[in-house]
């Protein structure tokens, strides 16, 4: 039996792909080419990997438990890999960057010219979710995540933080009024999240303490379609600085209740798995972002 670092790969990149010409397109193969790779390594191990339809492919157990190895191999040879490029101090290799889609789009992406020609060598690849359960499943390496972590098993890097405001369009104050205290924000259509009850609770000083829960008239998963329905005058929102402060300067977005507002910051953190040897690629991006937040 003879099984490399192509066959592994071109596994797990089925799996991760969901299919075989999925596969193929992300190794730069034809589908037949994957499939018949994925038989020969079935017949390497004189086993079934995957029971494959013409419309779905579901992992055997012998599958899943050659699926993990794998995944460890392959991080082990990036691992040794990685160790040969920092003796040249050539930071180089792939590196899979997740984030919100509004910290990503106003964050991120503004610098990726810049870093791409610091690092050349570094393979970018940036993917937008709210939440990761498995990093390494999602074969991510950082994951950007705003406000409370909850997962022990993470390691945090603290890269900063970022005010919320409370904020309309012209034109929509031109129609509904400015509300004077958070009181009035009750006779007004309020924009807020779908499925994430903390970003519902606006950092407002009222009678009965520091944050104001809010029932949303119009509610979004993402900050930027809310950002994107308050510029068009559906209503008052609470989203960060780090995604508003240009369209604050541009008067496009107008901030309220400044004098109730507590000043709260959502923290903004880089998290990796504990176990994970902070490679050089990583350092240097993490490195990079912080200076750029």
């Amino acid at each position: 039996m003879d099984i490399n670092s192509d066959d592994l790969n071109t596994f797990v990149t089925v799996i991760d792909s969901g299919s075989l010409s999925a596969a193929a397109i992300h190794l730069g193969q034809t589908t037949s080419g994957v499939s018949r790779a994925l038989s020969r390594l079935e017949e390497k191990l004189q086993t079934s990997l995957l029971t494959r339809t013409t419309r779905r492919m579901e992992l055997t157990e012998e599958g899943q438990l050659f699926l993990d190895k794998a995944r460890r191999i392959l991080a082990s040879i990036e691992e040794v890999e990685e160790c040969i490029r920092i003796r040249r101090q050539q930071p180089a290799g792939r590196l899979c960057v997740d984030a919100a889609s509004p910290f990503m789009l106003h964050c991120v992406v503004p610098h990726v010219a810049e870093f791409r020609t610091m690092y050349p060598e570094i393979r970018l690849e940036l993917t937008s979710n709210d939440r990761i359960a498995d990093l390494i499943e999602h074969r991510t390496d950082i994951a950007i995540r705003i406000g409370t972590l909850n997962d022990s098993t993470l390691h945090a890097r603290a890269l900063s933080s970022s005010p919320l405001h409370v904020l309309a369009s012209p034109d929509y104050l031109a129609r509904r009024g400015s509300p004077e205290v958070p009181a009035d924000l009750a006779r007004h259509d309020l924009l807020g999240f779908a499925q994430y009850e903390q970003g519902n609770l606006w950092p407002l000083r009222h009678t009965d303490g520091d944050h104001l829960p809010i029932a949303p008239a119009l509610a979004a998963s993402s900050g930027e379609t809310l950002r994107q329905l308050a510029l068009a005058g559906q209503g008052i929102v609470c989203l960060a600085d780090f995604m508003t402060h240009a369209d604050i300067a541009a008067g496009t977005l107008v901030p309220l209740l400044a004098g109730f507002n507590t000043g709260f910051r959502q923290q903004i953190h880089a998290v990796y798995y504990r176990n994970t040897q902070l490679a050089q690629r990583i350092r240097c991006f993490l490195e990079f972002l912080q200076r750029k937040l």
